[in-house]
This record gives structure tokens, sequence and C-alpha cells, in this order.
């Protein structure tokens, strides 16, 4: 039985990890996509380093693009097996794919009509909104904490990731050489106290880790604080400033959590008296369909829906849906929080609120969670003076600024208590993914330290024999 690794290899986006059993069979874990990538996304976007004809099933971690997103062009490749997955998921990742094929068809439209015009070769989109929706008859929901058979000889259960609404930890109890194989796959592990979602769930036993390390390297502030934080910088923007604060946010997790603080504070009495704009159909849609998921919410959150059934809505809250209405938030003079796709503002309308208003000191972009750094927002972290936007030269006049406490992935504590329940000379192979280098070579250091000897980092398209 090998192991290949084909995204999220030594990079955080595109999670893709091929399971080929002894008897040939091929198991896909999760079919991402690139993102935030430089001028290489589109070409590592169009390379699998596998036929996706010759996959047998697909099990599925959770929603999020970067897991989910080449779902469409696996099939329209070829692809014709099952895609397994929780209830949540398979909601969420019906949503997500059609805009995301939305976006290609967009992009590619903008790309070519420049190409034409300088001679230069055209681009087809990596799949289309009916490839994206020819798609979703393949896929079958599973429970938490069930074992279904994927293949012959080959089990699977998810566990609670608590990462995102329906975000699960795959567990494959595989037959190989007249004993079960145990392999875990962590997709991306979540917080323990997040706000909104129950915390990750403890798991039996593995032989074989497959571990995200995206924050392997730093500890995360207090989930609490994110609160107080966000309320400080709407006043010292919005009422100290006058000016516009610009949130990048994940349609999906981030979005809702963000609503939810500002809820929260609006319940306490202190919540600026400002118009707030969630300015993204999609969050939109998303949060209508995270509210029919109440059982996945942790017991806190289920609490405050005794007096509050929506812990989502509060006062000066608009949710924009038209182009039109997106434009004229440009013209608004009046200080607002407009809360916007994508996360790492590499897409979407928040791209457009950025380079409309960058250029004012009045304003903030405030980022909510992790951006890679090549994208927009990990250039306006790292402190850029000047950013390119649309083919045009901005200066950075905006205030920059980050809520670290929000992130919908686990710090190394967070994973060393995920893996609290296993005995590490039990775990015959150890495989580090979906991170940067740097940090995952500090996180490997200190699994090595707390006895899991044998630590792989992984590079893209490595294939490795586990049993």
């Amino acid at each position: 039985m090998k192991i290949s690794f084909h995204g999220a290899a030594r990079t955080v986006t595109g999670s893709k990890h091929l399971l080929t059993l002894s008897n040939g069979k091929k198991i896909l874990l999760d079919c991402g996509l690139f993102q935030g990538m430089g001028r290489d996304t589109d070409a590592m976007n169009r390379t699998w380093g596998f036929d996706p004809a010759t996959v047998d099933a697909l099990v599925l971690s959770h929603a999020h693009i970067d897991h989910s997103g080449l779902i469409p062009k696996l099939v329209k490749e070829g692809f014709a097996g099952r895609i397994y997955c929780t209830d949540a998921t398979e909601a969420l990742t019906n949503l997500l794919l059609e805009d995301s094929a939305e976006i290609q068809e967009n992009d590619v439209r903008a790309h070519n009509k420049s190409s034409k015009a300088q001679g230069r070769p055209l681009l087809e989109p990596l799949y289309t909104v009916d490839d994206a929706k020819s798609c979703l008859g393949r896929f079958e929901a599973r429970p938490y904490n069930e074992w279904f058979t994927v293949l012959e000889g080959v089990e699977c259960m998810f566990t609670d990731a608590g990462h995102i609404l329906g975000s699960a930890c795959v567990h494959l109890r595989i037959q190989e050489k007249g004993r079960p194989y145990r392999l875990t796959f962590s997709g991306d592990v979540g917080r323990y106290r997040d706000v909104i979602l129950r915390s990750p769930a403890p798991f039996d036993q593995a032989d074989c880790i497959i571990m995200e390390s995206t924050y392997g390297d730093k500890l995360h502030e207090n989930v609490s604080t994110s609160f107080d934080q966000l309320l400080q910088w709407i006043t010292h923007t919005c009422i100290e400033k006058g000016g516009k604060l610009i949130v990048p946010a994940f349609s999906l997790g981030r979005t809702q959590e963000i609503l939810y603080a500002l809820n929260q504070l609006e319940l306490e009495r202190r919540l600026p008296a400002v118009d707030y704009f969630v300015d993204s159909p999609l969050s939109t849609d998303i949060t209508s369909v995270i509210k029919r998921f109440p059982k996945y919410f942790n017991k806190t959150i289920q609490k405050v829906m005794q007096t509050d059934d929506d812990p989502f809505q509060f006062r000066g809250l608009h949710f924009t849906k038209t182009v039109d209405e997106s434009k004229m938030l440009n013209y608004r003079d009046a200080p607002c929080v407009i809360i916007s796709a994508s996360g790492m503002a590499e897409a979407g309308r928040v791209k457009h609120h950025i380079s409309n208003n960058i250029e004012n000191s009045r304003n903030t972009i405030l980022m909510t969670g992790y951006c890679e750094p090549h994208s927009l927002g990990g250039r306006l972290m790292a402190g850029e003076k000047e950013v390119g936007i649309y083919g045009v030269r901005h200066e950075v006049h905006a205030e920059v600024g980050s809520i670290r406490s929000m992130s919908a992935h686990g710090d190394y504590e967070d994973l060393m208590q995920w893996l609290h329940g296993q005995d590490p000379r039990s775990v015959q192979k150890f495989f580090l993914v979906h991170g940067e280098y740097e940090v995952q070579q500090e996180l490997k250091r200190r699994l090595v330290s707390k006895g899991f000897l044998d630590v792989t980092i992984p590079e893209r398209h490595f294939e490795i024999g586990i049993a």
C-alpha cells in the first residue's frame, strides 16, 4: 500500500493525498484547489500528478475550496466514484463549487479579453458552472462516529474536527496483509473552546497519521479576546478616524464567527452604532445554510439561542446582494464596516473594496485569518508599502491590522491535544501536510520530542510505501 501527496505539500492549499491499495484500488483524500500561489497557481491547478479516471473513491474532510475546489475538474476528467463527507459538508460544498466555477469563468473571460488584444494564447476555465452542478449527484453524506464501507476491505469513520461546520477527521480501517491497517487524516484541526463549534473529538489509535500543520509553530491568543479586539478596531477606525473598516473574511466559517462576535457585542450593548455590511452573496447563502445545522454548535451558543434565536443578526447589519449595491459602498463617506470575501483578499468583492480604500489613511484593512505569503492579504500583512491590484499600483496608506485569535486552525498546543490519545510508539508513519516548510520543520522537532519518530514532510508528488 502506498500514499502520494499531490497538494498541501509544504504549502497550505490544494489538499490532495492519494492512497493506492495493494489491490490497485485508489482512494483520494480531499481534492483541493491551489490558491494564492502567484503566477504558478493556474499551472498547479491544471496538473494532477495522477490520472483522475483511476481514482475509485473520494473522501472529503470539509467544504473549504482548498480541500474541495477541484472536484468538478476531477469528475470532468474521468472520476466516476462516490464522494463521501458529512451532511453539512455536502450542503456547503454545493454552494462553494458553483461559486468557484463562476469565479473561474469570470477570471478566464477577463484574461482572454486582454490576451486576445495582445495576440497571446487563450485559456479555458478549470471548470464551468455546469461542470460543478454535474458532480453534485456523486456525494454521499455520512454521520459522525459511524463506520461505513468506502470500498471492499476499506471502512471509514468521521470524527468532528472542530474547524468549520461539518468538518471531519477521516479514519480508515483497511484490511492489509490479514489485519486492519489504521490510517487517520486530520483534515484541518480546529481550536478547542471555539466560540461556535464543538471541540475536535478524540480518536482511536492509528498506525499512520497525516496531520495538518498550518500554525504548527505558533500559539494563538485566547479566543475570548477576539471580541474585544474587533471592538477596538471598529472604535479606532470608524469612531476615532471616521473611516471604513474593510474586513476580508472567508465566506465559510470566518464570516459567521465575526457576525456572532458582533451580535454578542450588541447583546452586551457595546457595539458602536455604525452600519455593518456583509458584501458577499456567497457569505449570505452560507450563513443561511449554517443556521440549518444548530446540532453541530457547541453548548455555549446553543444556550445563547434559547434567548436569541438568530446569533448572526444584529442592529445595523445589512446584506448586500447586487453588484450595484456593492459598488455604492465605494461612494459612501460615512464610517462603516465592510465584511467581504475572500479571506486572503485574492479574489471577490473585497479586492475591489481594498483597491478603492487602500490609499486613504482614515481606513483600515483588518485581516482575520491565515494568508498565503504571495496573496494580497499576505503582502499587506508583511508590510509592503505598494501593492498591485488589477494591474494598478497602489500606495498603502490605509492602516493594516490583524486579529490572530480568530483562526479556525489549531495552534501547536491544539494539535498536541488532538494527538493526546495516541501512543507514539504505535504510530508507524507520520506525515505533516498543509503548512509552510519552515513551520513544519519546527513542528516535526516538537513531535519527535514527544516520541513520534518517523515524521516525514513530503514534497508535492512524493510517494512512499506505508504497509
